[in-house]
């Protein structure tokens, strides 16, 4: 079974055949660091770093939390990041929005956002619900990577793009690497 890069740099060559284009000829790349799976945001990563740096292509780094939000004409997003947590997008009008790693004991403190939150998933929509039962909450679909290259074209146009070097992917939570190996490690020096 081929893995997820060997797919996704297949189907960027599809593309760029099926549209009789090089990849030399691109303006710009858009690539959605997280958060989500370590694996699906390290591969995109990647991949998008692969193709841009050789061919001199600048890129453009967005949130999908950004994303959704965007979608659904809000502020505010979450998704679900299972485990009973949501990955959480506050951001108040005029406000830089803040994301986070969140479960039910988490977001009480925060108090119920006074504008509406974006969600596309029932966990987060139940989590949110259960946390702030007054939260207003947008149902849209999931994000696309078309919604994703809408929200980047106002960084596209002024030129606003990342230095690869020091792009990362956005994940909020540890790897379960390194969360079972602590605990794992822990329970060693106990016994």
């Amino acid at each position: 079974m081929r893995s997820y890069s060997a797919k996704l740099v297949t189907a960027v060559q599809e593309l760029l055949h099926e549209a009789e284009a090089q990849l030399s000829e691109l303006r710009a790349m858009v690539v959605v660091i997280g958060p989500g799976s370590f694996t699906g945001v390290r591969v995109g990563l990647s991949a998008v770093k692969g193709l841009a740096e050789p061919a001199g292509i600048p890129v453009v780094a967005v949130s999908r939390l950004e994303v959704l939000a965007a979608k659904a004409g809000t502020q505010s997003a979450a998704l679900d990041a299972h485990r009973h947590e949501v990955f959480l997008r506050l951001s108040e009008t005029g406000a830089e929005a803040h994301e986070l790693l969140a479960g039910r004991d988490e977001m009480a403190p925060f108090g119920t956002p006074a504008g509406p939150i974006a969600v596309c998933d029932e966990a987060a929509e139940q989590l949110l619900a259960e946390a702030w039962p007054d939260a207003r909450l947008v149902n849209v679909e999931v994000p696309t990577a078309v919604d994703a290259l809408k929200r980047a074209v106002s960084r596209i146009v002024p030129e606003e793009f990342e230095d690869l070097a020091l792009l990362d992917g956005n994940y909020l939570r540890r790897s379960d690497a390194e969360i079972f190996g602590e605990k794992a490690q822990e329970k060693q020096a106990q016994a």
